[in-house]
């Protein structure tokens, strides 16, 4: 393994959540990219020496990690280290929202919220590709002219404003087609008061640890609650769609249509420990690198 960054999904089960699925002893790690070293039987050894990205396999927060040739994905050489490492969770995440689980059209008004994050930024740059409006919502005004340069159509600062008139007045009193929540809590049940009637509330993440009312959403709005979670994806992806999927992501870098944040900081795979609070301390706005020694790319 070269490189892995540090998600929130990696640092759940660090602190025993998940625990009725996780068996241990367990390696973390749910992405990386690595080069090659060794091939099984009746795989071709031109993989040797070429870089991949080992996934749906062990955890990736170690030196060596074992794989299916058939869901190896090959890294281009025009990708470099750090966006290949980060190449899975949140790109093949807002790809699939927006494709498969909302099929979004041109002209539909959605709302994002956490959207200085690393996926935030994605779906900035995916609302230009696909032609949504995206209302991105942050509590931080550094972020606005990042958001409306990668594309977003409109930046809601909830530290100084209010989210429901705010995002009444851009949307003409209709409300949004729908909200893709990162937070849960208080955030996601203002997200979702947002969405105009029949339309959809996503669920991709639970930053603040705090569930959302489903139940009161339902009771309380007529909107349409679902939640997302890649690991059912995987689970019903056959090998070729799985290589398609990525194939899109790759060709959106390739035309400049998606650039993947800068990591915020590297630590060697010995410091873990150190690069864990770092990432629990939530002052940087990449990702946090586990890095390791290597000859290819920029990481050393």
């Amino acid at each position: 393994m070269i490189a892995r960054p540090i998600n929130p999904s990696d640092l759940i089960p660090i602190k025993g959540a998940y625990s009725h699925r996780i068996g241990l002893p367990a390696i973390p790690g749910y992405e990386g990219v690595g080069i090659v070293e060794e091939v099984g039987p009746g795989v071709s050894k031109s993989l040797l020496g070429t870089r991949v990205l080992p996934l749906r396999g062990e955890g990736t927060w170690q030196e060596l990690v074992k794989t299916s040739a058939e869901l190896a994905v090959p890294i281009p050489g025009f990708i470099d280290d750090d966006t290949a490492a980060q190449l899975y969770i949140n790109p093949i995440t807002a790809w699939l929202t927006c494709t498969e689980v909302l099929k979004l059209q041109p002209g539909d008004d959605v709302l994002v919220n956490a959207c200085g994050s690393s996926i935030g930024r994605i779906f900035a740059q995916l609302s230009a590709v696909f032609g949504f409006r995206l209302i991105a919502v942050t509590r931080n005004e550094a972020y606005t002219e990042d958001l409306i340069g990668l594309g977003a159509s409109h930046v809601i600062n909830t530290s100084n404003t209010s989210l429901y008139p705010a995002v009444m007045e851009v949307t003409h009193g209709r409300g949004v087609k729908a909200a893709i929540d990162s937070i849960g809590g208080s955030a996601g049940m203002d997200a979702a008061y947002c969405v105009r009637p029949n339309g959809f509330l996503l669920s991709i993440g639970l930053l603040s640890g705090i569930p959302i009312s489903w139940s009161k959403i339902m009771e309380t709005t007529q909107v349409n609650v679902k939640m997302f979670h890649l690991r059912y994806w995987n689970q019903q992806a056959s090998a070729q769609t799985w290589q398609a999927t990525f194939r899109r992501v790759i060709e959106l870098i390739y035309d400049n249509q998606l650039k993947l944040m800068a990591p915020g900081l590297r630590f060697d795979l010995l410091d873990v420990t150190k690069a864990v609070q770092a990432a629990e301390a939530h002052e940087n706005t990449g990702k946090i690198l586990l890095t390791s020694k290597n000859v290819y790319g920029g990481i050393q």
